[in-house]
């Protein structure tokens, strides 16, 4: 059809105008995705409603990801104010006690194996006794495999060990450095305070309490040359996970954030160096940045998982409200990448063969 034709015909215009509709309708409707995020995906047209509920909940159902290992951040606040925190004190919120159990439940009910409790830190709300409580229904309600927590250390006491530590498999205390000076330029601590002191101290009682013990360190501009082979072997613990400094905005990067961590970050080619350098540690496990964004599964105070796929928290719904295989679409967990860094290790106590 010639354009001098159509124009010359007001209804040979008309029939062009709505081919041309036609088209781009066909076009359109041909190329929607219904769900364009999250862990369960489907690229169905919406022609019929009732059919096209029915597929998504069969994808659902084929795709869904077992929460093997969560991690559970029931608070946000802190004691310290590490310069390169990725999970800063935005609110101050924590649930109910019996409102976390019945999400806890809600996890176990769904395959979860392991739940590692953390913050903000994770001591300081109720000085250590509602997370007591959580660990204890873990073990010994729940009767999950392993239960593990990760603190800056600064806020146990030894009466904690001895009313919880049976409940307890793994203890994960955040260390950067075996300097204090540099403990306290990237804000590992409070005052005036040993962070180290509290270190040995707590490595003891977990020996004294049958508690296995870990250590975290964020490498980072500050501590980027330090070599701690010989206190990381003085310490001897089970596994000592060596993390890249990470900015997430939003938390540690970006207008909103109540961190500015731009100044601790390092290069990939620094992080392999300080690799290099601690080859021979033998409970090192390294995770860069690659390796850790988004192979956590992560729990917010409002017990939502936070998707970190496009290099912020983006959450679910909570599983209180929605249930565990509706949110855990939305948690952006890559499950290849936590096999791959080594995410399901022997994690119960009694399986370790420790000697205490």
């Amino acid at each position: 059809m010639q354009l001098s034709s159509v124009i010359a015909s007001p209804a040979l215009l008309l029939q062009f105008f709505a081919r041309t509709i036609q088209c781009v309708f066909t076009s359109v409707f041909s190329k929607v995705c219904y769900w364009t995020k999250g862990a369960c995906k489907e690229s169905n047209p919406v022609v019929d409603s009732a059919a096209a509920d029915d597929k998504r909940d069969q994808s659902k159902e084929q795709l869904a990801t077992t929460p093997t290992s969560v991690n559970y951040h029931f608070t946000r606040k802190c004691n310290y104010k590490c310069g390169f925190c990725f999970h800063t004190a935005k609110t101050s919120f924590v649930l109910p006690l019996e409102e976390a159990k019945r999400g806890l439940k809600l996890l176990q009910e769904s395959g979860m194996e392991k739940i590692n409790f953390s913050g903000g830190e994770p001591f300081l709300h109720e000085k250590g006794d509602f997370l007591g409580k959580l660990v204890q229904y873990c073990k010994q309600d729940l009767q999950l495999p392993s239960v593990s927590i990760v603190s800056n250390g600064s806020m146990i006491k030894e009466k904690w060990f001895q009313k919880y530590g049976d409940y307890l498999d793994i203890l994960a205390i955040s260390c950067d450095s075996f300097d204090e000076s540099t403990n306290q330029l990237i804000g590992r601590a409070q005052g005036r305070k040993s962070h180290l002191d509290n270190l040995f101290k707590i490595r003891n009682w977990c020996q004294q309490y049958k508690v296995a013990f870990k250590i975290n360190s964020v490498i980072n501009t500050f501590n980027i040359d330090e070599d701690m082979t010989e206190r990381i072997v003085e310490l001897n613990p089970v596994r000592w996970k060596v993390f890249q400094c990470l900015l997430i905005d939003g938390e540690n990067a970006g207008e909103a954030a109540l961190r500015e961590a731009e100044r601790f970050v390092i290069s990939d080619q620094q992080f392999q160096e300080f690799l290099d350098r601690h080859s021979d540690v033998s409970c090192l496990v390294p995770e860069s940045n690659e390796k850790m964004r988004n192979s956590y599964l992560i729990l917010d105070e409002y017990m939502r998982f936070l998707d970190c796929r496009e290099g912020r928290k983006d959450p679910s719904k909570s599983i209180l409200d929605v249930g565990v295989k509706e949110a855990i679409c939305f948690s952006g967990f890559d499950e290849k990448m936590f096999l791959k860094r080594g995410g399901k290790y022997v994690w119960t106590k009694a399986d370790m063969k420790l000697e205490w």
